[in-house]
């Protein structure tokens, strides 16, 4: 007898629906059709084309779209939403843009794009201030392809035009894409390096946590790998980090559940910094995680070639390693090396 496939789960206005090995190889619409009885084929395709339709976190950009067995695909429907962001003078800080992409230095505290909860003020809204072209996309997230947590400082890549966002998008989701990140984490680890390779699904008491400790089904592969780059007298490490899947707050989950979460994490982890990091001036702020998206490594959808971008430390997160890691030179993040190599036996090492 087969099993009953896993229900559709609806979360602060999101719908989430994995993806059961009898539905590989449907087309994205009509499987979102099948398995949502509240929703209409065209409001599917209406949803997919406002780019409120991920799949494994990556905006789907076709609603022809053949679904993988194992996949999560997470749709926002349209009528719980504005059906379009306004732009809204908001400063960005430009690493890079040319005609087809923009690489932007998100601070911690800006959301990526309009969500419940987030009508405006959001990264997307800046975006189509500074390239009012953009407006042309009938998207509520236009131009986004990948996200950082709302706490994550770092660098992103933004598509403006749909021939780069379907080429960015088909990168993310093939796994080509080079993402370097760096925490400051409770602890010690006992191992220079590691490589953390644990499911991650809802936690089964709190909903709006994810856990890679005995979590609900669905799970979804998730896989972290990690190197110290700096010890400190105080309980605390400086960690390189590089993911090679792109879960919701997959490196904060598998760092929780190694036992070293990131320091600042309120939701998994204690939250608490030491007493000289929270009295001083600049220094990091109650809630915001110490994590950083470093590095961003992509190809040029028009060019083909190979771009990497940094993001310096921001003052917070630098006032917090330049304390606890003096000897530490925050020049290396810029260089792909100082990141965990998925080639080596444990995923770091370098």
């Amino acid at each position: 007898m087969l099993d009953a496939p896993h229900q559709a789960e609806e979360l602060d206005g999101e719908i989430t629906v994995p993806v059961e090995a009898a539905d590989a190889g449907t087309r994205l619409d009509r499987f979102l059709a099948e398995r949502l009885g509240s929703m209409t084929r065209s409001q599917i395709q209406r949803a997919i084309r406002l780019d409120l339709v991920t799949v494994d976190g990556v905006v789907a950009c076709k609603t022809g779209l053949s679904v993988r067995a194992g996949q999560e695909v997470v749709i926002v429907p349209p009528p719980s939403l504005p059906t379009r962001a306004l732009p809204q003078d908001i400063p960005l800080d430009v690493a890079y843009e040319d005609d087809q992409v923009a690489v932007i230095r998100k601070p911690a505290g800006m959301v990526v794009h309009p969500a419940a909860g987030h009508p405006d003020g959001t990264l997307v809204n800046a975006l189509l201030s500074r390239y009012p072209e953009m407006q042309r996309l009938d998207s509520l997230r236009p131009g986004v392809v990948h996200r950082l947590d709302r706490g994550t400082s770092g660098i992103l890549v933004v598509a403006r035009t749909p021939l780069a966002r379907e080429a960015l998008s088909e990168q993310f989701l093939a796994r080509t894409v080079t993402k370097g990140y760096v925490a400051v984490a409770a602890g010690s680890p006992k191992l220079d390096s590691g490589c953390i390779d644990q499911p991650i699904g809802r936690h089964r008491s709190d909903r709006k946590r994810f856990t890679s400790v005995d979590p609900l089904p669905p799970t979804r592969s998730a896989t972290t790998l990690w190197r110290v780059a700096a010890r400190s007298s105080a309980p605390f490490s400086l960690l390189a980090i590089r993911i090679l899947t792109g879960r919701t707050h997959q490196i904060r989950v598998h760092l929780s559940a190694a036992g070293h979460p990131v320091a600042g994490d309120e939701i998994y982890g204690s939250g608490r910094l030491p007493p000289p990091l929270s009295c001083a001036a600049g220094g990091p702020q109650s809630g915001r995680p110490l994590l950083h998206a470093a590095l961003l490594v992509f190809t040029h959808p028009s060019t083909g070639k190979r771009l990497a971008f940094h993001a310096p430390l921001p003052p917070d997160m630098a006032a917090a390693v330049a304390h606890l890691f003096p000897a530490f030179s925050a020049d290396r993040l810029g260089c792909i090396e100082f990141f965990p190599d998925p080639g080596t036996s444990e995923g770091g090492g370098r």
